[in-house]
């Protein structure tokens, strides 16, 4: 119980003081489901009337047994870092060349990510994601369908994706990935020959920050045989709505990975993926493969 106290208190963790998000940690078996990412109001649509707290299930022992939980990961994350760098020694930490971060091998890796598609805005485009032969892989598949809602004001319809959800401690802690060690991102896919966006979502500081995204064209080659590729950290393109190109490097950043289909070819498509992994490539030494802008 005293732990509980000191937690709602003044507990501080990495980016600030977080009382808020420990309070809304311990309330969450009573919020209901709560949605990882913002949701999307179909244009003229209505708002939703019901407030958030008229669907709140108010149990007890569901809060207690999600203290519980929360409390064995905080301890399991204190013995982690008193361990060393993600709970590996210190050497074998900065020694290490390669690291596989999601391998598709049980229905709770998949649990590790979220798809989504134009259905959000009223689209007709299907995705789904199952484990594939033999349990060895991810199989992302569906049927992408560009024709644009009849809302009025949406022009541009047809994409289909795949994301990883947030990485959080205990009481709903941001993590944060530390890829420093490595340069390159690396996978094993087999696809259908058609195109795809490999995007690294990042979680800024500020908000003027929050639609940068770096992202990455794969493509596929089709065919029955699986295909390794290796994507150097300084090939990925750097976007933000408004702001110029520049050489933010996004290795240390608290982000998300993701998988985007939109080539506006109408059809169905696959994505077969074993794992992905980083690698370390010393023969690379490309900082930034596009042109860099000086800012004042």
């Amino acid at each position: 119980m005293a732990l509980t106290v000191m937690l709602l208190n003044g507990a501080s963790f990495r980016g600030g003081c977080c009382r808020h998000k420990v309070l809304l940690s311990l309330l969450g078996p009573l919020r209901g489901n709560s949605k990882l990412y913002s949701s999307y109001r179909r244009p003229g649509a209505e708002p939703e009337k019901k407030l958030s707290w008229q669907n709140a299930d108010f149990s007890f022992k569901k809060s207690i047994d999600h203290l519980k939980t929360q409390l064995s990961l905080l301890k399991k994350e204190t013995q982690d870092y008193l361990l060393g760098p993600g709970g590996h020694p210190l050497s074998q930490h900065l020694l290490e060349q390669t690291k596989v971060l999601w391998q598709f091998r049980s229905q709770e890796d998949l649990n590790k990510w979220v798809i989504s598609s134009d259905v959000e805005i009223g689209g007709k485009s299907e995705v789904y994601l199952k484990l594939g032969r033999n349990n060895q892989a991810a199989l992302l598949y569906g049927t992408l369908n560009t024709e644009a809602p009849c809302d009025g004001e949406t022009k541009y319809s047809g994409y289909c994706s795949m994301r990883s959800r947030p990485p959080l401690g205990s009481f709903n802690r941001k993590k944060y990935y530390d890829w420093s060690n490595f340069n390159s991102l690396y996978l094993r896919v087999r696809g259908d020959g058609r195109p795809w966006m490999v995007n690294i979502y990042t979680d800024p500081y500020f908000s003027h920050q929050k639609d940068d995204l770096y992202s990455y064209f794969m493509f596929t080659r089709g065919g029955p045989y699986w295909e390794e590729i290796k994507i150097p950290f300084s090939k990925f393109f750097f976007s933000s709505r408004g702001r110029v190109q520049d050489n933010q490097h996004p290795v240390w950043l608290d982000k998300t990975l993701g998988f985007t289909i939109g080539d506006k070819v109408d059809g169905p498509f696959q994505l077969e993926i074993d794992f992905i992994g980083l690698l370390n490539d010393r023969a690379h030494r490309e900082e930034f493969a596009y042109e860099i802008y000086d800012k004042n």
